[in-house]
């Protein structure tokens, strides 16, 4: 404690954001004085939750946040003379006992499950986003792309390319192992990768990426977005995210089997089965909002069908091809997530999810190694192939019906997270669009 009050001084810090998320993933902040710090790290810190998103009721508001001071990070963007950190808290109620609508406790909760049955999970996600141009004439923000680049496109001139400089070098100072960036498929759209880490540093990273690619993009007078589908007719963000199980006992990779054609053990095949029994409630958590079922479309290289494959893009779980030596990387990607997703609550459910097939002795299907987009209706019904939901409407149906996911959850944060999706749902079914304009009010 005191270790890290000095650390913070050598950095000059003059303010420390205790962060949190709500269920919907928001970033929330209570901001003290270094002066504060070590009375934070040793007895917390008071708030009223009664006012965010699925916390708690006015008469059971007061809850404290506990500093995980091993997620203390000076952010580089801020001003010398207002030098600023943050730690990501866990969120305790006044006894003392972790707060069931904490995100973060309830992955750390599926964490534990899987320790106790001998498993560290980790993953690795990519997190997609668009740089679009401010409005000069002071309006509402539109989708504009920022550059004109496509797929791997370099160009020293690029501004784009100035700015994932700038993201990566952030990063890298607050801590992050950068592993490659790049111009993705669609214009104005980008990826950047970071090192494989245990589910909750993977996911405290993924909070800590999203704002820092939104402050770095500002700090350029250009707008960050992580909407799954900002424009009509090219690619989507997703967040791919690559995952596996060591032992907990020596570290080695549990998902490699080097007699399998696939390099996957029987772990891995339960582990998959799992992901694809519960694949339709999971989308209500990895792909929350209305416009996550506008990437989830044919032709843009997100999934569909719930099948698993290795050279098939078009299937809901990827298995990267296998390296010599490289047992530690053998691992299964899951497809369907968005960046528009609570990573905390996206991790805890993908996990039990996982481990449902496994404890369950879940037998996957055979791989689906053809473009499923080219499949008949036979074709699907042949292969035992089911789709993902069409709406968000769909996907908390399927949510409704899946205990087991309810249970990663845990029940305050599944009746709170369907409480405000199915207000979200609700509005946005009964909105009248521009489209429906176009297309109906003079021709009926």
């Amino acid at each position: 404690m005191h270790d890290l009050v000095k650390q913070a001084q050598a950095d000059s810090v003059q303010f420390i954001d205790l962060q949190f998320t709500d269920i919907l993933g928001t970033i929330k902040s209570v901001t003290i004085t270094i002066e504060k710090l070590e009375e934070a790290l040793a007895r917390g810190v008071w708030f009223d939750g009664s006012s965010i998103q699925g916390f708690a009721r006015i008469h059971e508001s007061d809850m404290f946040l506990v500093p995980d001071s091993a997620t203390y990070r000076v952010l580089p963007w801020t001003s010398v003379e207002r030098r600023r950190a943050r730690i990501i808290c866990n969120i305790k109620r006044p006894d003392g006992e972790d707060f069931p609508g904490d995100p973060r406790t309830m992955l750390r909760q599926a964490i534990a499950r899987a320790s106790d049955m001998g498993y560290v999970y980790n993953c690795g996600p990519e997190l997609e986003f668009f740089l679009f141009k401010p409005n000069k004439d002071g309006g509402p923000i539109q989708p504009v792309p920022y550059d004109v680049g496509s797929y791997f496109d370099f160009s020293s001139k690029d501004e784009a390319a100035s700015i994932r400089a700038d993201i990566v070098l952030a990063l890298e100072q607050m801590g992050m192992v950068v592993e490659a960036s790049h111009h993705e498929v669609a214009t104005g759209q980008h990826e950047i990768d970071f090192e494989y880490a245990d589910a909750l540093t993977a996911a405290d990273n993924a909070v800590t990426f999203k704002y820092t690619v939104k402050a770095i993009a500002a700090s350029h007078g250009v707008y960050a977005t992580f909407m799954p589908k900002p424009i009509f007719g090219i690619n989507g963000s997703g967040m791919h995210t690559h995952q596996s199980l060591a032992n907990v006992s020596d570290g080695k990779n549990a998902f490699y089997d080097a007699n399998d054609e696939y390099k996957l053990s029987p772990l891995a095949y339960g582990f998959i089965a799992g992901q694809l029994a519960h694949a339709r409630a999971l989308a209500a958590i990895v792909a929350p909002t209305v416009n996550s079922y506008k990437r989830l479309t044919p032709g843009y290289e997100a999934p569909v069908y719930i099948c698993w494959a290795q050279v098939n893009r078009s299937a809901l779980i990827r298995i990267p091809r296998y390296t010599e030596g490289r047992d530690q990387s053998t691992r299964v990607e899951l497809r369907f997530p968005d960046p528009s997703c609570n990573p905390y609550l996206a991790f805890a459910t993908m996990l039990r999810a996982g481990l449902d097939g496994v404890e369950n002795g879940m037998s996957a299907p055979n791989a689906v190694n053809e473009d499923v987009y080219h499949f008949t209706e036979e074709d699907l019904e042949s292969h035992g192939i089911d789709q993902l939901p069409g709406t968000l409407g769909e996907a908390l149906d399927a949510l409704g019906s899946d205990a087991l996911v309810q249970d990663a959850l845990g029940e305050h944060i599944t009746t709170s997270y369907m409480r405000a999706k199915r207000a979200e749902w609700d509005e946005y079914r009964i909105r009248v669009s521009q489209w429906e304009i176009d297309r109906y009010l003079e021709t009926l």
